[in-house]
Order: structure tokens, then sequence, then C-alpha cells
């Protein structure tokens, strides 16, 4: 089964390295990489340029936000599911595609997620929290709780039956996105792994106002996908991250 990784970049000189390096050492060979960078004015395309072996497909040319050039990755893509890397964040082990991919064991599943590690901006090793998916259920969603984004490889036939990104969202289309696969049917199966190491620093939790936006955006994502939320309910998921970085002198991350 052919997998699409899409990887969104612009002015990603410091990390887009990191990044290929570890798409470049994945075990899974059935792998189709698509990077789509936005114009960068650094040194970004030169170093994308250099993995021209890994690199199945590079565009460079101006986009309307994020979410507006991951969907001109899924536009792009020809494998049977599709996946978001992203520019800054890299996979656990050599082995994560394939943890991944083994997930797709029946027609019946449209989807796969695992778990993630946040860690520190500058030590992929130094790990900050664990961002599980073990708790993750339909009805929690009401409540901002999510499964891991960089987690999630869907069939490509869910984006072209349910649509893409919506980019009138600023921080929670992939929130959004979610939610109305999710509502909509998409069967998704869980692996117990950790796949993805994402570096603190994000747009989305990067500072009290956009975290405000972000829940504001949650509670219209889930109105519009028939899940009946409020700001209040959206604002109980904080104990829940809290008790994530409690875990972090627990975690063990595969080589």
């Amino acid at each position: 089964m052919k997998v699409s990784i899409i990887t969104v970049c612009y002015n990603s000189e410091k990390t887009i390295e990191d990044t290929l390096k570890s798409v470049q050492g994945q075990t899974y060979t059935d792998i189709e990489y698509i990077v789509v960078d936005g114009l960068s004015t650094d040194k970004t395309n030169e170093i994308i340029a250099q993995y021209s072996d890994v690199v199945s497909v590079h565009i460079s040319e101006k986009d309307n936000g994020l979410y507006d050039a991951m969907n001109k990755g899924i536009n792009l893509a020809s494998g049977d599911v599709v996946g978001i890397l992203n520019s800054d964040d890299i996979f656990s082990s050599s082995q994560s595609v394939e943890k991944i991919m083994s997930g797709f064991v029946s027609k019946e599943i449209d989807a796969v997620y695992s778990d993630l590690v946040y860690v520190a901006e500058n030590d992929l090793n130094k790990i900050s929290r664990l961002y599980s998916s073990k708790v993750f259920k339909k009805s929690l969603i009401k409540l901002g709780i999510m499964l891991p984004h960089p987690t999630f490889y869907v069939k490509k036939k869910a984006y072209d039956n349910l649509g893409l990104y919506k980019t009138n969202y600023r921080v929670a289309a992939d929130f959004e996105l979610i939610a109305r696969f999710i509502s909509s049917g998409v069967t998704a199966k869980r692996i117990p792994e950790i796949t993805v190491k994402m570096r603190e620093g994000g747009i989305s939790s990067s500072g009290l106002l956009w975290r405000i936006h972000q829940n504001f955006e949650i509670v219209r994502a889930c109105r519009e996908n028939g899940i009946r939320t409020n700001i209040f309910l959206v604002m109980l998921k904080l104990p829940y991250k809290l008790a994530t970085l409690m875990t972090r002198w627990f975690v063990k991350v595969p080589a």
C-alpha cells in the first residue's frame, strides 16, 4: 500500500534537514514524499534539492497559509494513504511509517493514528511531554481532546469524499478536519506506538492569545460538525494537558 507523506514548509532551513533525513531513514519503501514550500527566502529549497532521491514532488510557490499548502499536497498525492509530517518534526524511529501502515489490516480501516512526544526545540532527544492517543474517543471531541494530528494517516478516498482542510481556520483546521472525519463515520484504528517527535513552539501552542483563539475555533469546529459543546467544556481539557507534563520522566522512545 502506497503512502503519500506531505511536508509543508516556509523558511525552515534550521529544521527541514532533520525532517528529510527522518523520511530517508524509513524502512517502509512504498513512500511518495511531497514537499510544499511557500516561496522560502532562506536556504530551505537548497536543502530540499539535496534530497532529490527522497523527495518525490517538490514545489515552491506562494500559498494562502499552512492549510492551503497542505491541501495542495493532498491534491498532488497519488498514494492510497496520506499523512502530514511538519517541517520541524521527525519520525521517532526508522520503523515509524512501517508501524503506522501495519494498522491498515482490513478494508474497513479508513485511518490509523498513534502517539507522539513533544521534544525541546533544540534537542530532539529531550522529551517535554507525551501526547498519548490512548484516551481518545469520539465523545471527548466536545472537550477539545483530539488524537495527535501528526500521527493521523487516512486513506485518500476520505479526503475525496469528505473534503480538505478548511482554510478559513487559522490554527484549528486540523482539529476540524479530524472532527469532521470521525463524525462522518471514518473508522480509525490506534497503534500503541510513539511514531513522531514534535518540536515545542508551533503556532497553535505559542502564547496565551493563540491558545484562546484556538479554543474558540475548536468550539466552532464542533458546532459545524454537529457536536454540542461550549468554551467552558473545552477549557476542561486543561487538567488533562497538565497531566501529560508529568509523563516526561516515564516515556521511552524507540531508537
